[in-house]
């Protein structure tokens, strides 16, 4: 039987994030602003066509399946990968530090900046129309963060942590990671995020943080051509 998690992106639009989708039936996206995933219905001619249709021409859009994933007529891919989903197998506790704080709209820029130098995946100015963000502060600077991504009735998948390069190796990623989980189960959610499979350090530490590998999912990041 199919689960939510199958298919992150076109469930994501058809549930909690369906008020953010471009789109319809056949095709969904969220809108370029925020983040470039986007999903077709199915593989059908009809769905593909749809799928093309929401993008400008040199727009990139990002496409996450179970399957091999078809491309529509007049795309280009340029980049893929293999992404190993995992999922917390135990709710994290929820825990406090006066340092972590809420970011807002106002925080935007540093954010984004933020992910530009550490490069935790796709991130946009737009990124906390996803979910909730919450990040560290030194002297004033920004120099960790974390928070939620893809939303799913039941699931909320961990994205966007970084740590500032100056300030790596003290710990403070693991605890944003530790803090954005404890805030997700709190809200009622199960904890879920996607690490490229290459990352095998990255996934040990997940391993040792209670997540489990629910299984594997391909990444094709797609350009239309001019």
């Amino acid at each position: 039987m199919p689960h939510i998690l199958d298919r992150p992106i076109w469930n994501a639009l058809q549930t909690e994030h369906a008020g953010l989708a471009e789109g319809g039936a056949l095709a969904r996206r969220y809108p370029p602003s925020i983040v470039p995933f986007a999903a077709a219905g199915d593989s059908s001619r009809e769905s593909l066509e749809a799928l093309a249709k929401l993008a400008a021409a040199g727009e990139v859009m990002a496409l996450v399946e179970p399957e091999t994933i078809t491309i529509p007529d007049g795309f280009d891919i340029v980049g893929e990968a293999t992404l190993v989903q995992m999922i917390g197998s135990t709710p994290h506790a929820e825990i406090s530090d006066p340092r972590i704080v809420r970011l807002t709209e106002a925080d935007a820029a540093e954010m984004l900046a933020l992910a530009q130098l550490t490069k935790p995946g796709p991130f946009t100015l737009g990124a906390q129309k996803l979910g909730a963000f919450w990040g560290i502060r030194e002297d004033g600077r920004l120099i960790a963060m974390g928070g939620q991504r893809l939303r799913q009735t039941g699931f909320t998948e961990l994205s966007g942590l970084c740590t500032h390069p100056d300030f790596q190796g003290k710990g403070l990623g693991k605890l944003m990671f530790r803090y954005v989980a404890g805030q997700i189960a709190a809200s009622g959610a199960t904890t879920y995020l996607h690490v490229n499979a290459i990352n095998s350090g990255a996934i040990a530490l997940y391993k040792a943080l209670g997540f489990e590998q629910r299984w594997e999912l391909n990444l094709r990041i797609i350009k239309r051509r001019p």
